[in-house]
């Protein structure tokens, strides 16, 4: 039995059709200068982390084209969306999302960018030091009684912008404040947590309203621990951290389970953030 089954039970490919999983996992970017932690070393275990949790719904950060496509041809059962975020196209990482095919219909998909002209591909604002994006698709659950329109969205905000971490989590859910006659679904890494403004601005109440979202790890697991960050550096025992990657969904779903996934063989990680998977109903 490998680390993630043991971390999340052995029968993880046989999700019921009543739970749905989903799971935020930063792949690490491939062209990175990782030596022994090189995508080209690493690549087959990211594959096998994601196939051993089986999600329904699957959102990376920092994923290049050729990331995409090799998940892609790995994964077969999963359709992707996904653009890069210096063009709109094929330049630069991607926000990719992968949605099982035999379980949801494509209603539509798009993409912004987290800047003061979120429609222009490749814009910046604040004190972002890269263009960074957020991705969506809208689907039908065609295994469920309930054919309420799911809309899910993938981020990753920026890495040194302070301010821009901010807006953006303002800006996401702004947008997703104009859509309570869907359920909702948020992943990304977020680098930021739990304490920071950008953990407020996007969960906390503002101006007397309540988020769209809820933090589906904190609602599951109320009381906070130890080795709970999700920034690994390829460490295994890289826990005491933040944690900066969260599972965002609105409060129409039942949060069955959340977990913060250490898998690792050997000591060595498949990506430098552990993946973070939440199971929910409704």
């Amino acid at each position: 039995m490998t680390a993630v089954t043991t971390l999340f039970g052995a029968d993880a490919e046989a999700n019921s059709a009543e739970t749905l999983t989903v799971m935020s996992f930063n792949i690490r970017y491939g062209k990175a200068n990782d030596g022994e932690n090189h995508w080209s070393k690493r690549k087959d275990f990211v594959v096998e982390t994601i196939q051993e949790v089986a999600p329904d719904l699957l959102g990376t950060q920092e994923c290049l084209p050729f990331q995409r496509d090799y998940l892609a041809k790995h994964l077969p059962q999963y359709a992707v969306v996904g653009v890069g975020r210096e063009d709109g196209k094929e330049q630069g990482e991607m926000c990719a999302i992968f949605y099982k095919k035999d379980r949801f219909e494509l209603v539509d998909s798009g993409h912004f960018w987290l800047s003061e002209t979120p429609d222009d591909a490749g814009s910046k604002s604040w004190d972002s030091s890269l263009p960074r994006m957020a991705s969506w698709v809208l689907l039908i659950d065609k295994t469920s009684d309930d054919q309420t329109p799911i809309l899910y969205g993938n981020t990753h905000f920026d890495h040194r912008g302070k301010v821009a971490r901010v807006e953006s989590a303002k800006l996401i859910r702004e947008r997703a404040s104009m859509h309570d006659d869907f359920d909702l679904i948020l992943t990304g890494d977020f680098n930021a947590g739990e304490d920071s403004k950008p953990y407020a601005a996007m969960f906390g109440e503002t101006d007397g309203k309540k988020s769209p979202f809820v933090d589906a790890y904190r609602t599951f697991h109320p009381e906070r621990k130890p080795n709970e960050g999700t920034f690994s550096g390829f460490k295994v025992s890289g826990t005491g951290g933040d944690r900066i990657d969260w599972i965002g969904v609105s409060d129409d779903w039942k949060i069955t389970d959340a977990k913060i996934l250490h898998t690792n063989k050997n000591g060595s990680t498949p990506s430098d953030h552990f993946p973070v998977v939440a199971k929910i109903s409704r």
